[in-house]
């Protein structure tokens, strides 16, 4: 498959009404940062979001364990939200709590110590 060179992917969270889906979704390199998903979204000749790299979870399932994709295409009215991963609050609750304390610690021993 050709990579295509005016396109930059970005990590997306794409929710449904029964699936939760992490991929990439590819956006044109010319639009305005803060436009490129709703310009993708919002472009009425395409009915379908392609994804690569697509892992899905169904929402109601006990199960964790996602379904794997090179490539999945999924129809525009289908989604609900898309918002890039790097938003994305952390499913692993208590690693994000460990993290957030281990932080809070080293600010702390950062401000004790003495300016030279």
């Amino acid at each position: 498959m050709a990579k295509n060179i005016d396109t930059v992917p970005i990590e997306v969270i794409i929710l449904t009404k029964d699936h939760e889906i992490k991929g990439s979704v590819h956006v044109s390199k010319y639009t305005k940062t803060n436009r490129e998903l709703t310009d993708l979204l919002n472009d009425k000749e395409k009915r379908f979001l392609a994804v690569t790299n697509a892992e899905i979870v169904e929402r109601s399932s006990n199960n964790p364990t996602p379904r794997r994709y090179n490539f999945l295409e999924i129809h525009i009215d289908c989604i609900m939200m898309v918002h890039p991963s790097s938003q994305v609050v952390f499913r692993e609750y208590g690693k994000a709590q460990e993290d957030i304390a281990r932080f809070r610690e080293l600010r702390n021993k950062l401000n004790q110590t003495k300016p030279f």
